[in-house]
């Protein structure tokens, strides 16, 4: 079986989708069709290098408004007028439409109000249901994806900027599954002239409970929406004019399970204990936070970061892309970022800036021309896995189009890109599909569709001219290809539909896949399924269909009939060891295996008189004698430790001698000490008390302490002394 495109990122298009009526094969869900942004789909079966001159144009339609955007898919939705393949866009006034994918009619639309333009494409949740589209009034909008009925409920439309004066959301939403969590991304930015008082910023929308977090790249301590012309620190920002405007707008990494934003623009000083991030690559945590304070988790900036502000040649006119190390590499994360100063940043994304941390300059593993470059580039790469494993990068741009493969550099075993093919013709954003690469470039007559071999860029069809483009991409699914241009809505197939055949997902307890519906798959194609565990619990086995299991997506052969992929899970146990010292005990004594992401208890019983002096491990807490570890992710040990009681034992002594020891005395609990009296000549001992003890000859003992207690000594002269004075002075 072929390998996927970046294994790493687990969670890809069609294997987040979930359960929605009877779903196809590959659903394209958001821009770049995968979590990555990779621009590459697996699962086409139908349209091969072989058969892709045969494509012929099914419809060119007009559209209710102009749009530069990418389209967005899901297959057999429920509509009011039956079950369509539904493709959705986003135009330029915030009008999002959806379409019958077949014939390019209009099944629903819904208009948003405020200031133009948007160049965002929506992005259709995982199950299926919702639409999520950026509005021109700032807002991020909910539609059922059968009918378009706005949800108004929940907090919805969710704020996007607070400014929508002066920022806007330009690149597409996006979504990632972590956690079993999902959460929609939407990024901002500023309209042509750079002018006003807008910071870019990520939005993070928490899809299970609708809360939201906002990470600012300018003043990134201050995480809430900024106000036009607030108060600097409190609800603005004085540092300026910075955005995301790369087109997929936030990317999720699987592998390092962080989410990725490419900021241009404006200052940066984080490498001086500053909160502003112009021109940087900024990794965060999934929920869009980073490590406290307005840091992110890590964070790559280039040593030329004042020249790209001061010349506006952005590094966040596009987002990073990730990519697969190859076999030996020292390197296990890796990105490629480029920008408008048309340069490749390779980056360790374990290292962005080399050292692990935020706030660095440089750092990265190698920066090098794009092949033919373009001055203010501002296209997307994409990344495709050709058949022998090999992870190849296209960049594309109104000069050319290259194709580079990641290579092992045989000396530092780190990755590096390698210039492999060079096509002087101007093209948009590309895709791969079925192991032919697609974009829209210049022809004679306008502008043109093109299917190219990916290994060496050579032409395998033409369309007929599309109309006119800005940074326009096509998408191409389920045997059809698309392309929304300006006013026009066309599609490209090979004139027959395909055969298909059901798919059913089967799961036990502890666990679901994603899509859980039978899937009608093209004869030929795969099918990928998300296998995500109940808390607690991990993928037991997966199996059916002739599919291979990678992280947590199983991904089936090539569909030739009607089967099942059956999933299991298994509880997931972490080794929970107590250990107690002399004098005490824990119970239970014995290692427990405590389910991921579960606490246990301990209780601890000193001996007699002896009392708990430490207790850790498992970041638990005590409370009384019992001690409740943390949630558990890993085999841990609690170790206890016991120590005596203690009193204070106080000797006093009066006049007429002395006590010794004469200071206080720490006793431990259940034990005696002693005291020696000493008279002062003429004198005798009196009367010793406390403690319970008993006086033998000049040694006073106490009983076992069991509190603080006091041993008091008198003294009194000694009557035989008195007497014999007395007896001298009578015979005198």
């Amino acid at each position: 079986m072929r390998t996927t495109p970046l294994l790493r990122t687990c969670l890809l298009a069609a294997a987040c989708a979930a359960p929605f009526g009877t779903a196809a094969a590959a659903d394209w869900l958001q821009w770049g069709y995968d979590v990555a942004h990779s621009g590459s789909n697996p699962d086409e079966a139908t349209i091969t290098r072989d058969n892709v001159a045969q494509l012929t144009r099914r419809y060119n339609v007009t559209m209710t408004a102009t749009t530069n955007a990418a389209p967005v898919l899901a297959r057999a939705v429920v509509t009011p007028g039956g079950t369509k393949d539904l493709l959705v866009v986003t135009a330029q006034s915030g009008r999002t439409t959806a379409y019958d994918a077949f014939d390019g009619s209009v099944v629903w639309t819904a208009t948003t109000s405020g200031t133009a333009p948007t160049e965002s494409s929506p992005a259709i949740d995982p199950n299926r249901q919702f639409v999520y589209a950026y509005g021109v009034d700032g807002k991020v909008h909910k539609y059922a994806i059968g009918d378009g009925v706005e949800i108004t409920a929940g907090g919805w439309p969710q704020i996007a900027t607070l400014k929508p004066s002066v920022e806007k959301g330009a690149s597409a939403l996006a979504f990632a599954i972590t956690h079993n969590t999902t959460y929609l991304y939407v990024v901002s930015n500023g309209y042509v002239g750079d002018g006003g008082d807008y910071q870019g910023h990520l939005t993070t929308i928490d899809l299970s409970t609708n809360a939201q977090t906002v990470f600012n790249t300018l003043c990134s301590d201050v995480a809430i929406h900024m106000i036009l012309n607030g108060q600097n620190g409190v609800n603005d920002c004085s540092s300026r004019q910075n955005g995301i405007w790369g087109r997929p707008g936030a990317v999720y990494d699987a592998g390092t399970d962080r989410v990725y934003i490419t900021t241009g623009n404006g200052p940066f000083n984080a490498n001086n204990g500053g909160k502003n991030w112009g021109d940087s690559v900024l990794a965060l945590k999934p929920d869009g936070t980073g490590a406290g304070g307005g840091m992110p988790m890590d964070s790559y900036t280039p040593t030329t970061y004042q020249q790209l502000d001061s010349q506006d040649i952005d590094l966040g006119s596009a987002t990073l892309t990730i990519l697969e190390p190859p076999a030996g590499s020292t390197v296990q994360h890796l990105g490629v970022q480029t920008g408008k100063d048309s340069k490749l940043h390779l980056i360790d994304l374990d290292r962005m800036g080399g050292t692990g941390s935020a706030g660095a300059v440089g750092g990265a593993i190698d920066v090098i021309n794009v092949p033919i470059s373009q001055s203010w580039m501002k296209t997307q790469t994409a990344s495709w896995i050709a058949p022998d494993g090999a992870n190849w990068v296209f960049i594309a741009n109104g000069n050319g189009l290259s194709g580079l493969k990641v290579t092992l550099n045989a000396t530092t075993n780190k990755p590096y890109l390698q210039p492999t093919w060079q096509n002087s013709t101007n093209a948009t954003s590309t895709i791969v599909v079925n192991d032919v690469l697609y974009h829209v470039g210049s022809c004679s007559g306008g502008n043109c569709l093109y299917a190219r071999d990916p290994l060496n860029g050579s032409v395998l069809w033409t369309s007929p001219t599309i109309g006119g483009i800005k940074w326009q991409s096509p998408i191409l699914v389920n045997g059809a290809l698309y392309v929304a241009a300006g006013t026009r809505l066309q599609r490209f197939d090979l004139g027959n539909p395909p055969v298909t055949h059901s798919v059913s997902p089967s799961t036990g307890a502890h666990g679901r896949i994603v899509p859980e519906t039978p899937q009608l798959v093209d004869d030929g194609a795969t099918q990928p399924f998300a296998i995500i565990a109940d808390a607690g619990y991990a993928i037991d086995a997966v199996s059916g269909c002739n599919g291979q299991l990678n992280g947590a997506t199983y991904r089936t052969g090539p569909i030739t009939g009607d089967c099942t992929v059956t999933a299991s899970f298994a509880l997931v146990g972490h080794v929970v060891t107590p250990i107690a010292g002399p004098n005490g005990s824990i119970a239970p004594s014995t290692p427990q295996t405590i389910a991921d992401g579960a606490t246990t208890s301990f209780t601890l019983t000193p001996d007699v008189h002896y009392r708990i002096d430490t207790v850790g491990g498992c970041g638990g807490s005590l409370q009384g004698q019992v001690y409740t570890t943390a949630a558990i992710s890993a085999d841990c040990t609690v170790t206890a430790a016991f120590t005596p009681i203690t009193h204070v034992v106080t000797p006093q002594a009066g006049a007429g001698g002395t006590i010794a020891p004469d200071q206080p005395q720490t006793i431990d609990e259940g034990t005696s000490t002693s005291f020696t009296l000493t008279p002062d000549a003429g004198q005798v001992i009196g009367q010793v008390t406390g403690c319970g003890g008993v006086l033998a000859g000049a040694t006073y003992t106490t009983a076992p302490i069991a509190t603080d207690c006091t041993v008091s000594a008198t003294f009194v002269a000694d009557p035989d002394l008195i007497f014999r004075n007395g007896f001298d002075a009578a015979t005198r």
